[in-house]
Formats: structure tokens, sequence, C-alpha cells
């Protein structure tokens, strides 16, 4: 059976087929960093992180590019009220996104790109939509002619007629039209500001990623992915404003999860439910936001409370005790027992749950499924282990099983508890993650992260500075 991807494009489930054989260049669309991100951007940083991994398992090289929003309006404010820069205010909250990420056990991207370092491509796209008639300048912005795009709205499957732009596109005398929507703001007083041909400004939201995904993929991609909030007017966006650039398909395969509600209720500012990742992780193990998160299919609701997570706490843990008793019958056994009669009949059991694995996560990325099949897996080393005499190669068949699943599903199966180092080695570490920071040395930062990571050592960056709990 192939991969079969639900695509929002053709609103069904399609054979992935990719551009290049064994190949997969896909998209997911990062955050605004003017702030730590909320828990709900966790999870298509996690959902498709999994399906990373998959296709990795299956063979294909994954080349994965997610970028950070490092310039626009939130990132204006934050930097007033913090009296800080927004080169300054970026770096500090790509800095707190990587040691939030890093504890879910997300795979670092193939390229992160920022939006101010990548300014000359992104100018050079508004142009060539400029000269081939679809945006124009105005005042200094730019806009792009949404009508002239005679197939906007194939993604959100909207009529031309009724759209209604979301908050993030504002209306303005500026337009020649009212769906036009920005490719380039003028600069205003005391504003941050790139030259370009229509003078001093920077970029609308939408056009960095359409630049973006075609410097570091190419013209046309495999898979483009994000929450289901960016289907409009985002995503909507950049299919006009690439395929109009290009004449050429942008992506094969769009992909979109579903909400996180908080209690049932969609996280909202104005309802109070608005979570950070940074606080939940708090006082919750990552490896169970990544498995609660993996819990329900992608392209479902998945509400959040304490209940669900106590339960989804409790899953992860019949799967870790599963696995650590199989590790610790085969470490302290003296010698192969082995069950001559029944040992093929194991081992074929175990095929098939990796057959069904498969299966599970094939049909459209199934964590759910696949978990259900995991715990199947776990219920039968438990009978097993409870028989006087086994056998040492299904035992370390089972253990491989046990590693496989939870490599693909990114989850981890053993106790990492250990710390070793005091309170005054910690804080020298951290002063020298400042340092490196404040130098630039980002490369330095991030092995001091990870240093003090795999020592169960969390950091915290607040406003009045970076602090430091054991978890």
């Amino acid at each position: 059976m192939s991969i079969q991807i639900f695509n929002t494009l053709k609103r069904e489930k399609e054979p992935f087929k990719p551009l290049k054989d064994g190949e997969v260049k896909m998209y997911v669309c990062g955050p605004t960093v003017y702030n730590y991100i909320h828990i709900g951007n966790a999870r298509p940083i996690i959902v498709f992180d999994t399906v990373r991994r998959y296709f990795t398992y299956r063979g294909y090289d994954v080349k994965f590019v997610s970028n950070f929003t490092d310039v626009d309006d939130k990132l204006i404010r934050a930097a007033n009220e913090l009296k800080l820069t927004v080169p300054e205010v970026a770096d500090r909250f790509i800095g707190a996104y990587f040691d939030d990420v890093d504890q879910l056990n997300v795979a670092k991207a193939t390229v992160n790109p920022r939006v101010t370092e990548n300014m000359d491509e992104i100018i050079q796209m508004i142009n060539t939509l400029i000269e081939k008639g679809y945006a124009y300048e105005s005042a200094g912005d730019v806009y792009f002619r949404t009508k002239k795009f005679k197939d906007y709205g194939k993604l959100s499957g909207q009529e031309l007629s009724e759209l209604q732009h979301g908050a993030r596109v504002e209306y303005n005398e500026r337009k020649q039209d009212e769906l036009d929507f920005t490719l380039w703001k003028a600069a205003k007083p005391g504003e941050i500001f790139w030259e370009s041909p229509f003078g001093n400004g920077r970029p609308g939201w939408h056009i960095e990623c359409s630049a973006l995904a075609k410097k570091y993929l190419g013209e046309t991609i495999d898979i483009h992915a994000g929450g289901q909030d960016l289907v409009f007017p985002h995503h909507e966006d950049e299919i006009a404003q690439s395929e109009a650039a290009t004449g050429k398909t942008f992506a094969n395969y769009w992909m979109h999860n579903a909400f996180l509600n908080i209690d049932g209720e969609k996280m909202s500012k104005s309802l109070g439910n608005f979570i950070t990742l940074h606080d939940v992780l708090k006082d919750n193990d990552p490896n169970v936001i990544r498995f609660f998160m993996l819990s329900v299919h992608y392209r479902k609701p998945i509400t959040l409370n304490d209940a669900i997570l106590e339960d989804a706490k409790n899953g992860l843990e019949r799967l870790m005790i599963a696995y650590q008793n199989i590790d610790h019958r085969i470490q302290t056994d003296d010698g192969e027992y082995v069950e001559e009669t029944h040992e093929d009949e194991w081992l074929e059991q175990l095929t098939e749950l990796k057959q069904a694995f498969e299966d599970d996560m094939d049909d459209d990325f199934n964590t759910a499924n696949a978990i259900t099949t995991f715990h199947e897996l776990a219920k039968r080393a438990n009978i097993y282990l409870a028989k006087e005499t086994v056998s040492i190669n299904v035992l370390r068949e089972f253990l491989s099983m046990m590693r496989l699943f939870a490599e693909v599903l990114g989850l981890k199966l053993e106790n990492t508890q250990t710390d070793s180092l005091d309170d005054s080695e910690v804080e020298a570490l951290i002063e020298e993650r400042l340092q490196a920071r404040n130098e630039r040395n980002f490369a330095r930062a991030d092995e001091i992260r990870d240093i003090l990571k795999e020592k169960n050592i969390i950091l915290e960056d607040t406003a009045q500075g970076t602090r430091f709990r054991r978890g």
C-alpha cells in the first residue's frame, strides 16, 4: 500500500507520488517570533515532524523547510514594549522556540530561514509579479491583484465574490480592489525597513513563504503544510502569488491539522484560555505532551485539559513499562531460553503488528490508530514475559519493534533522569549561553542548551532573564 494523503486542495485522499523518486520536498509554515508559541502551535510542529519521520522511515530523503517570521507588526510592537530592537526580539524568541520544541523531540529542519535574511528573494518575486501585471504599486505599498488570478479560492473552496479576508489583511483606500492583498508595506516613521524599488518598507505576511519555498525547495514542491487556520487567506494567497509568478503548480499536496481546544473551547486571549507551550512544559512531561498530540488524528480537533493529559500520561507509561521490562529481561537473563515450538508463531505475530502499524501510518498518517497498534504490541509483550520460558530472539524482536514504533512517533521509552550538575555549574553554563547569544554565536548557544537538556535541566527564558528547573 502506498502512503495516502488527504489533500486539502482536492478534498480527498490521494496516493503520494513525489516529484522525484525517493525525495520529499516539504514546507511547513513556522511561527511569528514575537513571543513564546502557544500550545496550539505545538500541534502542527509535532504532527508534521511525525509525518517527516515516517517518510524517512519509508526510505525518503526529506528536505524539510520551516520559516521564522522575524519582522511584522507584532514584532515591532513587542520591540517597543520591551525596549529592544526587532532583531533582538526575534533572537530571543527563536532561542526560546528551540528550547521548547527540542524538549518535544522535534527534529531540526533542513533549513529554518528567516524572512529578514532573505529579503532579496522576496523583493525579486514582488518585482516579477509587478512585471507580469499581477501586482501594482500604490503610495509605497505593493498589492496583488486577486481577481486577476483566475483560480483564486481553489484551496479554500470559496467563490471569489464571497471572500472576506482575515484580520491580517487590512482594507485601505490605496487598494484598487478590496480583495487585493499586501505584498510590500511602506515603512512608517521610526519602523525597521529595507530598501526596495518600491520604496523603504518590509514584506507582507504571505509573500515570505512563497519566496522562501521557491528559494530552498524550488518552484514546485511536494507538500505544503500548516494549521487549518492558514488555509485562508494565507495559503490561498501563497498559491496565487507563487503560481502567478512562476506559471507552475506551487504544491502538489496541502496538509492541514485541526484546532486544539482548551476544555472544549477554541483557544482565545479574549476567553482567557490562551496558554503558551513554554508554560505547559513547566508542569508537564514533554514526552506526554507529544503522546497526547498524536493520540488523535491530525485532521480532527483535539481537546486539552488535565484529565486528558493524565490519560495520556498513563497510556505512555504502559508502553514505557512494557519496553523497560523487556529490556530488563534481556539484560538480566543468563542464557537463551528457547520455545522451539512457538518462536516462529510469536515472530509472525510481530511481523503482522509491524504491518498493521505501517498500514495505520500509510492511511494519512493515522497516529491515533498507530498508537492503538503500539498498545497491542505492549500487551503481547507483557503476555510473552509472563511465560516460564522465552526465546531471546523473540524478546529482542519485541524490543526492536517498540524502538521502531517510538522512533517513528518521536516518543522516548527510556527514563532519562541524569542530573549530574550542581546549581553553580548550571548557572555558569547559562551565563556562557547568554554570552554566546549576545555574540550571535548560536551554534555554541545551541550546544550548551543540548548539554543541559541531556542532564534533564530545562531552561526558561523570561523577561527577567534565564531561569532553570530540573525536569
